[in-house]
């Protein structure tokens, strides 16, 4: 082929003619590039970035949170424990001094109506021959502690 001389424009359009007749089909340059990431991609990678760290920061403040309230939840079983024993113990005292004000109740009101005074005067009577004899029948059952008043 001989040169010949083109003007730019006709040599633009046979250049033109040339590629879209034949595309190239394989690279010139082979490798890993990068390809070129857009604005919108960007921003949205970055708010995700954003609310990823957010939540991680949101799950470690819940998992603080717990302990503390399971700490605290331990602490108020042991107090709810010590309470229940101290209110058993304390049924059994006000038990028991409900027994004793009942006994003082009593005495105080066998002290007021002078039930229990010493006889000025003693009288002896002479034995009664009965015409049926006298049987002892006694049962004899548990011993329990009366308590009168309360």
């Amino acid at each position: 082929m001989s040169p010949v001389r083109v003007t730019k424009s006709e040599y633009k359009e046979r250049v033109t003619r040339q590629y879209a007749d034949n595309p190239i089909e394989t690279q010139v340059i082979e490798g890993y590039f990068q390809k070129e990431i857009s604005l919108k991609t960007m921003a949205i990678r970055k708010v995700n970035k954003t609310l990823c760290g957010l939540l991680g920061i949101a799950v470690i403040v819940a998992f603080v949170s717990y302990y503390f309230a399971m700490s605290d939840e331990l602490a108020l079983n042991k107090l709810s424990r010590q309470i229940t024993a101290l209110n058993d113990e304390n049924a059994e005292l006000q038990n028991h001094l409900d027994r004793l004000k009942s006994f003082n109740n009593v005495d105080d009101k066998m002290l007021q109506y002078n039930v229990l005074t010493k006889a000025e005067k003693v009288i002896e009577v002479q034995a009664v021959a009965s015409s049926a004899p006298v049987i002892n029948n006694s049962t004899k059952t548990a011993s329990f502690n009366w308590a009168i008043g309360y």
